[in-house]
Parts: structure tokens; sequence; C-alpha cells
């Protein structure tokens, strides 16, 4: 029962964390998507698409150094490998989630763009954090067949 409860404080702390650094890059995001989809009149789409990149390459960093710092890449291939793991994973899930959110929201529900972008966010965190407790920044030795998301 010990462990259970060590482990699951642990996940909370985790999740805490990860959550900050999520808020963090929420910042980023708007503030790109409200920069290049407003003042530069950008295709809200492209706005969109490079603001939540911004966001990822930031949260990447924050990651790394905070929230899964127990986890560390150990050398500088293996830091770069991670990045385009973490790109290729969260990345999608973040670039395509939010896509296809903010373009349903917009043209169905007729939100405006800063705010189906918020709603895009909060959809694809739980997704996020799984994939890169258990794919991205998994435990060192951990078995990569034993990275399912359930």
């Amino acid at each position: 029962m010990k462990n259970w409860r060590k482990s699951a404080l642990g996940v909370a702390r985790r999740w805490l964390k990860f959550n900050a650094v999520g808020a963090m890059g929420i910042c980023v995001q708007m503030i790109a998507v409200y920069v290049l989809g407003t003042a530069l009149d950008a295709n809200s789409l492209a706005a969109t698409g490079l603001a939540v990149e911004a966001a990822v390459l930031h949260n990447f960093v924050w990651h790394e150094h905070l929230t899964w710092s127990d986890r560390k890449a150990g050398t500088r291939g293996r830091l770069f490998l991670r990045l385009l793991t973490f790109n290729a994973t969260t990345g999608v899930v973040s670039i395509g989630g939010n896509l296809a959110i903010v373009w349903l929201l917009m043209s169905e529900a007729h939100m405006m763009l800063v705010a189906a972008n918020l709603c895009a966010v909060a959809a694809c965190s739980v997704v996020n954090f799984v994939v890169n407790d258990r794919i991205v920044f998994r435990a060192a030795g951990r078995d990569a067949s034993v990275t399912g998301m359930c």
C-alpha cells in the first residue's frame, strides 16, 4: 500500500509540473498565435501550427529540466533523439489535435481564434502527458514495448 501511495504522489507531483510547464507553453502559444494571426494577419491555421511548434519547443526544454529532470537523456545524441521523439509524438498530437479542433470550433461553433486555441490545448493535454511519461521521457531501463498508453 505504501508503494502505491508513493507512486501516486510521484505521478501527482509530475502532473503538477507538467501542467505548470504547459501553462507557460500556453502563454507562448497564445502570444505567438496572436502576433502571427492578428498582428501579422497570417492564415489562422498557419498561425496555429507555427504557434504550437513554438510552444512544443519551449515545453521540451522545461520538461527536460523540470518535469522529467530525474530521467536525463545523458548524451547530446540521446537528447537530440529525445527532442525528435518529442516532436514526433507530442508535436504531432499537439499540432494535429490543435489544427483539427481549432478548425472545428472556428468553422462550426464560430469561436474566436484564441479561444479555440485554448480549448484545443486543454483537449490535448492528457494525451500529451501519457505520451511524454511513457514514451519520450520513459525511465531508463524501461522496456520500449512497455510504453502502451493504457
